[in-house]
């Protein structure tokens, strides 16, 4: 019996593919290519072993075997199949035909990739590109490509779990962030904090989840497991192109082929709707980018689908525009969890008043702080809010400090599972039963009242609720005093003892 491929085997695979583009492109463009040969090598080799499957069963008819692969999750055409590639690999025109296997499996696929706005899920991605080198460079490191992936078999019977190439991919994208700094780690959310927002939004079976915002997908996936079963459907819109199909691959590769993942910016142009109003959601998960500027004040001051009536964010700041996204696409009894720069909770002027309009309207239910260092291209704390629109503890908020609550690491700081779970258990408890306001939990968690946010003038600023000071440790004065007792005895003793030496080398002290 053949030994099954692990997440290490094809980590250590598609990270040695990236030798063929180091130095030549930005790593926040050569992923591309690797991840989706990535995804071209999986979609062969899982349509190959079911034609082999079906050539057996129905023994050798071919037009059988072809009605029975048309039923199939993904269809690959001949010159659309990695293998094709790979006996062309030295072909001075390999680039064009990787293009064209492209297009023709996207076409081949249309109606399976519908819900991801499936046309044109490759444009941005040019394996003919100027930009991989001159002719010869060009063919040596595509050739080289193919040939990093020729050997890794990953047919369904040869993986070790099912999830092995979702991991992967993950694996990549997380060390592309890591590598590439601000520029890579804009579409991706550190695995950590993904898993922290998805327990803090914990899905029922049935839900529909969104992410306005979401970059590779990894967080929408998360929201989805936590449902703890099929019984839920993923809706997602990336502004970026490159990351949008990212997006669309990650999800067939993880299983989720109904997901429906939209392209353009959701502010300017949100492509979930129901006629001409915003689809609604039970759950809204996102990271945004952080205090994005030109987000579309000027042209969303009349916003036809109504998500700025609290106020009309800053220019310059794009943060509760979003937040004010999200909470407009929550159904009646939806909920919604988003990352932020803490100056969303403290911000004055047109911030200030929005976010006093949300806490009148009593849908914030917890304010977490995180450790500063967690995401790749910028150092600075976190925090993340909750919405809900079913509280049980009406007018009050949770506010948690976790932000010394991490490891520390080279490049990036992490929460551990023990980090994660701390906060959940807490944030849980306050979430299914009705609990007075106070401190939970010295220095770490404090449940406000509404008139208590009041008085301090509608700031969710973490530190003004729980108490994070130390005390220096009360002095023993009499403890001292005997130590200096104790000390002053021993430096008498050692005196006697030097006076003696002294006398003995007849040195009059």
């Amino acid at each position: 019996m053949s030994t099954k491929v692990s997440q290490k085997d094809i980590n250590n695979t598609v990270w040695k593919a990236c030798d063929t583009f180091r130095g030549t492109i930005d790593p926040s463009q050569y992923k591309d290519y690797i991840l989706t040969m990535l995804f071209l090598k999986y979609v062969t080799d899982v349509y190959n072993e079911k034609k082999e499957e079906y050539a057996k069963k129905y023994e050798g008819n071919e037009e059988r075997v072809k009605r029975a692969l048309e039923r199939e999750r993904f269809i690959v055409p001949e010159e659309s199949s990695f293998y094709f590639l790979y006996e062309n690999r030295n072909n001075p025109k390999i680039g064009e035909m990787i293009n064209h296997a492209l297009a023709e499996l996207e076409e081949a696929n249309r109606e399976k990739l519908g819900g991801h706005d499936g046309s044109n899920i490759f444009r941005n991605i040019d394996f003919n590109s100027s930009n991989l080198g001159d002719a010869k460079g060009k063919i040596t490191r595509l050739r080289n490509l193919l040939n990093d992936f020729y050997s890794l078999n990953l047919s369904s019977s040869h993986l070790e779990n099912n999830d092995v190439i979702g991991g992967a991919y993950e694996f990549l994208i997380a060390n592309f962030a890591s590598d590439s700094g601000k520029k890579a780690g804009e579409f991706f959310t550190p695995a950590e904090v993904s898993t922290l927002l998805a327990k803090l939004t914990k899905s029922k079976p049935g839900s529909r989840i969104y992410d306005p915002t979401c970059g590779s997908g990894s967080l929408l996936i998360k929201a989805g497991r936590q449902v703890g079963d099929n019984n839920f459907s993923l809706y997602g819109q990336e502004a970026n192109g490159s990351t949008w199909a990212l997006a669309v691959m990650n999800m067939y590769l993880h299983g989720y082929d109904s997901a429906v993942i939209r392209w353009g910016d959701t502010l300017r142009n949100p492509k979930h709707k129901e006629g001409e109003a915003l689809m609604l959601f039970d759950t809204v998960v996102a990271n945004p980018p952080f205090s994005l500027d030109k987000w579309g004040a000027d042209d969303l001051a009349g916003d036809q689908y109504n998500r700025f009536w609290r106020g009309l964010p800053p220019k310059s700041k794009g943060d509760w525009a979003f937040i004010s996204h999200m909470i407009e696409s929550l159904n009646n009894t939806g909920k919604a969890g988003v990352v932020v720069p803490h100056g969303v909770l403290f911000r004055g002027a047109a911030e200030g008043k929005i976010r006093t309009k949300t806490i009148d309207e009593d849908l914030i239910e917890a304010v977490i702080g995180l450790p500063s260092n967690l995401f790749f291209g910028t150092s600075i704390p976190a925090a993340i809010l909750i919405f809900n629109k079913q509280k049980v503890n009406k007018e009050k908020v949770l506010f948690i400090d976790a932000s010394k609550d991490f490891v520390p690491g080279k490049n990036q700081n992490s929460l551990r599972e023990k980090h994660i779970q701390h906060i959940t258990d807490i944030f849980t408890q306050f979430h299914d039963q009705t609990m007075e306001t106070g401190i939970v939990e010295e220095r770490f968690a404090y449940i406000a009242g509404f008139e208590e946010i009041k008085e301090n003038d509608f700031n969710l600023n973490i530190p003004r609720y729980v108490d994070t000071f130390e005390p220096e440790p009360e002095i023993d004065i009499q403890a001292v005093i005997q130590e200096i007792k104790s000390l002053e005895a021993k430096r008498d003793e050692l005196d006697k003892e030097i006076n003696i030496y002294l006398k003995e080398l007849g040195i009059d002290f």
